[in-house]
């Protein structure tokens, strides 16, 4: 095989092994998902899946990667990013395969936790930290959990005021929630609300 094809082919066989790897993912445990399994989901050998991968740790990461796509939320003013992200997340019902699915699946793994706690900052707290010229990531980590909180109540739990709320309503209260905290964040603000409390 001519090398150029050879490429094609591994570029090929890459986005397989990830896509089977998602999927795995969002249906079992970090330790119950085995790299055996998603070779043979795939057709290749799991020497294969090492070489185009590295590691399961390294597999798993770019899964929970691959399925989120939040990349594009935090662009814009603060005030657009406050809204898209609450957009994201009354709007957004998780497909089979999203990172949710994932993330809930490996929660309570030992060994699954620190690429969980990884992709969070890797992905959300310190991208939109960044993007906000945000030096205190606390308030970000909240709005993450805030997110993550609302996301698991309506498509996990199925919280019935959170199903059947207008969208809008939901959107408005999520992003006035995401601004507060972003305003905290903001040295400037916190010294003005601290100015307007002293007697």
């Amino acid at each position: 095989m001519p090398p150029k094809a050879r490429s094609q082919s591994m570029v090929g066989s890459r986005d397989r092994i990830l896509k089977a790897a998602i999927t795995r993912f969002s249906k079992r445990s970090y330790e119950q998902a085995s790299l055996r399994d998603i070779a043979a989901d795939v057709g290749v050998d799991v020497a294969y899946v090492h070489r185009c991968f590295g590691s399961k740790e390294r597999l798993f990461a770019e899964a929970l990667k691959a399925s989120a796509q939040i990349d594009e939320r935090f662009t814009g003013p603060a005030d657009g990013v406050a809204g898209s992200l609450a957009r994201y997340v009354v709007s957004e019902r998780p497909r089979r395969g999203h990172a949710l699915d994932i993330i809930i699946r490996s929660l309570a793994s030992g060994k699954a936790a620190p690429l969980l706690r990884r992709f969070v900052l890797d992905s959300f707290v310190d991208p939109l930290a960044e993007e906000l010229d945000q030096s205190n990531t606390v308030p970000i980590a909240v709005i993450a959990a805030l997110l993550a909180g609302v996301s698991i109540f309506r498509n996990v739990l199925r919280m019935g005021p959170l199903l059947n709320a207008p969208s809008a309503e939901l959107e408005a209260l999520i992003a006035n929630a995401i601004r507060g905290m972003m305003d905290a964040a903001d040295p400037a603000t916190a010294a003005t609300m601290k100015l307007e409390r002293t007697p």
